[in-house]
């Protein structure tokens, strides 16, 4: 996968998918793809999905329930998406075809060569939403540091599901021919004495016009180009915006310094997709134009973008302080399904007390698990979108009348 399930490595023009020709092989280069694929490849990929399901749990709870959040949790799909295909389109057969081992024979002859049909386009159509979804974020991380007037308007809940389905909606429709790109060959081989199945190019894959304009050209815009553009004008626009906010902090609201400490975290995340890219922008120019191919750069590029799907969540939990709390609460100190009491915005544990007073009204207190009130009020059910902590009293107490049967909101 260039990510590109290459263009180099997946689909050649000799009509494999992959490097098969294993006679043709020497013992360095397979070694150098089961270190790569087979061990790295595969080790990093499962410590990703564990990862991301983290990611997903948390960033789905209520108390985070904001439009970059929801944002982040499409992106944390789509890497898990992307992780799995690596895992069974690269890490797999690499294992296979360095140790030979007969318990992956049916995989790698006869399952491999079915799932590649359909894993390719979905690799690609995951690769497409995470850039776009990476763009996505740091636009709403643009609007919010640097035009905050318009962010109460554009950086909304309800927006954040909008862009999520326009960029899959995108990615679907730029990759939907790829799903005729290969077809599967069915053969029957003498040495093993067994029917073996392989994937093969199709015609219009071979077509060279198809591969100069729509392989080559329109994919090198699309993932690279116009997306790694925007996001250096806009990541530099933030940073600028972070320093100066950074000189002046003392006069900032805590909203402000929540944002700059958001922004900050986000910049992290897309340096990470730079570092974890480039690469693939490089061998997609050594391949489009000067038809260079050098397999183990291919390698390496398609192990550093399955490490960018996989390193997000590190991310988080060194600069997300939220959350971090969260992730501490849920996984290391009660376990992701015990719950005690509600849950405040900043993660403390809240129970309900009620007293029935003289005049006929029920009068409801929140306190803290300490038995203490807290210093900060929420209302008895959270609902993130009607947060107004900067008109919350001091006093964490909520009242209403017997007649309204016992409901507040």
């Amino acid at each position: 996968m260039n990510f590109s399930f290459a263009e180099n490595e997946t689909i050649d023009e000799s009509g494999c998918i992959g490097d098969e020709d294993l006679e043709s092989e020497d013992e360095s280069r397979l070694l150098f793809e089961f270190i790569s694929y087979g061990i790295l490849l595969n080790i990093v990929g499962l410590f990703g999905i564990m990862g991301n399901v983290v990611s997903m749990i948390i960033l789905t709870r209520p108390q985070m329930k904001s439009s970059i959040n929801y944002l982040l949790t499409g992106l944390a799909r789509c890497d898990t998406v992307l992780i799995l295909t690596s895992i069974f389109l690269f890490g797999i057969p690499a294992v296979y075809r360095y140790s030979k081992t007969p318990f992956l024979f049916d995989y790698y002859y006869r399952i491999y060569p079915f799932l590649s049909k359909v894993l390719y386009p979905v690799a690609l159509i995951a690769q497409t939403v995470t850039v776009y979804l990476t763009l996505t974020v740091t636009l709403e991380r643009f609007v919010a540091v640097c035009h905050p007037l318009q962010a109460r308007r554009l950086c909304t809940y309800g927006r954040a599901r909008i862009y999520v389905i326009l960029v899959i909606i995108f990615s679907v429709a730029y990759n939907l021919s790829r799903f005729w790109e290969v077809n599967i060959v069915e053969a029957f081989d003498p040495a093993m004495n067994m029917t073996v199945y392989s994937p093969e190019p199709t015609e219009m894959r071979k077509n060279p016009q198809y591969i100069s304009i729509y392989i080559n050209w329109l994919y090198l815009f699309f993932i690279y180009f116009f997306p790694f553009t925007c996001l250096a004008i806009l990541n530099t626009a933030i940073y600028r915006q972070v320093r100066k906010a950074n000189r002046e902090r003392q006069k900032l609201s805590r909203l402000q310094k929540k944002e700059i400490g958001l922004a900050t975290m986000l910049l992290c995340v897309v340096i990470v997709f730079f570092l974890c890219n480039i690469l693939a922008l490089v061998v997609n120019i050594l391949e489009s134009f000067y038809c260079i191919i050098f397999d183990q750069m291919v390698q390496m590029n398609n192990l550093l973008v399955t490490i960018n799907s996989s390193v997000n969540f590190v991310i988080y939990v060194i600069f997300g302080e939220k959350f971090k709390r969260l992730f501490i609460k849920l996984f290391c100190t009660h376990g992701p399904f015990c719950s005690h009491g509600r849950e405040s915005p900043d993660c403390n544990t809240f129970h309900e007390e009620s007293v029935v007073l003289s005049n006929g009204e029920t009068r409801f207190s929140i306190r803290a698990t300490n038995g203490r009130a807290s210093s900060k009020q929420i209302p008895c059910v959270y609902y993130p979108g009607r947060q107004r902590s900067e008109q919350w009293s001091n006093e964490l107490t909520v009242t209403t009348s017997l007649n309204s049967g016992g409901k507040f909101y």
